[in-house]
């Protein structure tokens, strides 16, 4: 099966990015033709700082690298390497309704924080993640469930395009993970997690004490049993889903071991257990700091790799719409 995903270089990773998503794209590599991209195009549609920006994209590319994705069983690249994702953007766009465009969830959230910077690549968000995943003839698309929305409209553009232009375009399955997919704040658990709240997510290069600290004072729930129950007890719940994913245990097993104990147990094992959980992702992000040259090689490779398939998909493209070919 053909995967592809990506994730947006705006700030550090944190345990929701890494269990909604990278956990997942780390399993997959190992049995699947895997596609991974730091969609930087997209980051742009909100305020940035184009000064530092090429630096972040970098540390992004580490990070992927330090929680596991290996170059030699997937594709990493940046998204703005290769062309052919905006090239078929615009084509899509002639395809897109406005309508569905205007029901998209996130457009509506970053109108609201975002006022003064409405812009129509923020609109158009979509057709762009659609052109992401369109582009490699994906199969299956590996997302939290918040850009569920977003790959429905991908299947839709795709389906739309077919039935149109003949079949030409894969439509795609969205993954998501059986658990963790969506990962909510430490301080408030009827949120999710966010970078945008420092105190209330933990990072994946957080030190222990940071972990340690940000974990004693999450927020739990009153009543002293360690019970999963999202409606009555989100603060615990939430913490015994990140238990869980991180230490391989279930969440029935966790409910027994920790049978009678308090919550400030509980706690000082959690951050025991991402503390060690982490640690690897840690010490490969601190190798692979200030090795650009190392890091510019895979992207490079990888979007060389990605611009094959995708001026394959193109060709197709434009060819079922009618554009002139001029040997």
């Amino acid at each position: 099966m053909r995967i592809f995903s990506g994730i947006q270089p705006t700030g550090q990773l944190h345990i929701g990015n890494y269990l909604g998503a990278i956990k997942q794209w780390i399993k997959l590599q190992e049995t699947n033709e895997c596609i991974f991209s730091i969609v930087d195009l997209h980051a742009i549609t909100v305020p940035y700082n184009s000064k530092v920006f090429s630096e972040v994209v970098l540390s992004k590319a580490i990070e992927y690298l330090a929680c596991g994705l290996d170059p030699e069983k997937s594709i990493i690249f940046i998204q703005s390497q290769v062309k052919e994702h905006t090239e078929l953007a615009w084509l899509l766009n002639t395809v897109c309704p406005l309508g569905d465009l205007r029901r998209m969830t996130q457009f509506k959230d970053k109108s609201k924080k975002f006022k003064n910077n409405i812009n129509a690549g923020l609109f158009n968000y979509p057709v762009l993640m659609a052109a992401d995943i369109l582009i490699y003839q994906t199969d299956l698309v590996p997302v939290g469930k918040d850009q569920g929305q977003h790959v429905e409209l991908a299947r839709s553009v795709a389906k739309k395009f077919n039935k149109t232009f003949g079949n030409v375009l894969t439509v795609p399955k969205v993954v998501f993970p059986t658990m963790g997919a969506k990962i909510m704040s430490l301080e408030d658990p009827t949120k999710k997690m966010s970078k945008s709240t420092p105190a209330s997510c933990l990072f994946l290069i957080d030190e222990p004490k940071t972990i340690e600290k940000k974990i004693m004072r999450a927020t739990t729930d009153s009543g002293k049993k360690i019970v999963y129950d999202i409606k009555k007890k989100p603060g615990i719940s939430n913490l015994l889903t990140i238990y869980s994913l991180f230490s391989g245990h279930s969440i029935k097993e966790l409910e027994k071991e920790f049978k009678g104990k308090n919550y400030s147990e509980f706690k000082k094992s959690l951050a025991k257990t991402l503390i060690n959980g982490l640690e690897p992702i840690r010490r490969k992000t601190k190798e692979l700091t200030n090795r650009d040259v190392y890091i510019k090689e895979i992207l490079n490779k990888g979007a060389k790799r990605a611009q094959v398939l995708a001026s394959s998909t193109m060709e197709k493209v434009r060819g079922s719409m009618g554009l002139l070919k001029l040997d």
